[in-house]
């Protein structure tokens, strides 16, 4: 009995199990052929996705570059308020604070000149905690003197650097000196080297020529920018960078430092590289050297990328000095500061050679 039911079994087993596996082959064909269809509708879906990511992407950078002009500045105080300060910052007062002016004119700017001596980080410091400016601009670091004074007029100084610049050595084209250590150019305006021929070059006394300011012997110390040093009693002082021009361009011994931005492009003088010792001497313009026959059709153009890496030996931070007493002047200062350290504000201060 058993045995014949065990062979119908296996009969309907050997009649069934070719249906089945027919069955089975088609549905496993089916599910495949599904997951390839779905599996690239996904990617495709998937792709379209990653497209309009990145789509968004851009939009966002787009929006949030915008953010950083002058127009997305926020709590910019209505009225007029005066600045002044450091020369190195004329070419900025030109070019940035007219843009600023432009897109801002809520904001109106008044540069003030101080009415006895020249311009200078230390005379617009010293104006701004007498009151007469509302917020000041400095090629130097604020002082431990002039924190002190701050405070006992009942508000406190703060620097915000917006940039850096470098000092450049301007010499007589006609001088063949292929550059000066920092020590070296320090020892010239100590009077401790008179004549080129200790440093390389001609039989030709060394005739330096300076601003007679406040702060101007800081910029050629800069292991301590914030004391004086004593200069040589055979530097000659000049009212401003342009008399010194003239008179380095007519005098062959002639040397002078100043503010990258304001030397590096001019014609009839030439900018000495600079460095830490004589093997690592760094031109403070792009090579090569634009000579004074090809200019003005061609100019020097400062070595930014040096100054910005620190390479080039001698820099100057720029700061804006905010006065902090809870009032229009703070406003005005936080103001100026945020104004220029927008994209838009940057790149304007980069054009210049900062």
């Amino acid at each position: 009995m058993n045995n014949t039911k065990t062979k119908k079994n296996n009969q309907i087993k050997t009649r069934i199990t070719p249906e089945i596996s027919l069955l089975l082959k088609g549905l496993i064909i089916g599910k495949v052929m599904t997951i390839v269809v779905l599996g690239g509708l996904f990617w495709w879906l998937l792709k379209m996705r990653w497209i309009g990511v990145d789509a968004n992407s851009s939009s966002s950078y787009s929006a949030a570059a915008a953010k950083f002009s002058y127009e997305s500045v926020t709590d910019v105080p209505i009225g007029s308020f005066k600045y002044g300060g450091s020369p190195a910052w004329a070419s900025i007062r030109q070019l940035v604070d007219s843009q600023i002016q432009s897109a801002r004119p809520e904001l109106q700017l008044h540069y003030v000149a101080p009415s006895q001596g020249s311009p200078s980080s230390s005379l617009g410091i010293r104006m701004l905690i007498d009151g007469q400016l509302d917020f000041a601009q400095s090629s130097r670091p604020l002082t431990d003197e002039e924190y002190a004074i701050a405070k006992q007029r009942g508000f406190t100084l703060e620097q915000r650097q917006v940039g850096v610049d470098g000092i450049a050595v301007i010499v007589n084209p006609s001088l063949n000196v292929s550059g000066l250590t920092v020590s070296q150019l320090q020892e010239i305006y100590q009077g401790r080297i008179t004549n080129w021929k200790q440093v390389g070059g001609p039989n030709l006394p060394i005739t330096p020529f300076s601003q007679h300011l406040d702060d101007a012997d800081i910029a050629i110390f800069p292991e301590n920018q914030t004391k004086r040093q004593k200069l040589s009693q055979n530097v000659h002082y000049v009212n401003s960078t342009t008399e010194a021009i003239r008179e380095v361009s007519k005098t062959n011994g002639g040397i002078y430092y100043a503010p990258a931005s304001t030397v590096v492009l001019q014609c009839t003088v030439k900018p000495l590289s600079l460095g830490r010792t004589t093997s690592e001497l760094i031109p403070p313009y792009r090579q090569p050297l634009v000579l004074p026959q090809q200019c003005p059709t061609q100019r020097n153009q400062v070595n930014t990328e040096a100054i910005k890496n620190g390479s080039y030996p001698i820099t100057t931070n720029l700061f804006v000095i905010i006065k902090h007493n809870n009032n229009r002047e703070e406003q005005a200062g936080e103001a100026y500061t945020r104004l220029l350290l927008t994209d838009e504000g940057q790149k304007a201060i980069s054009r210049l050679g900062f």
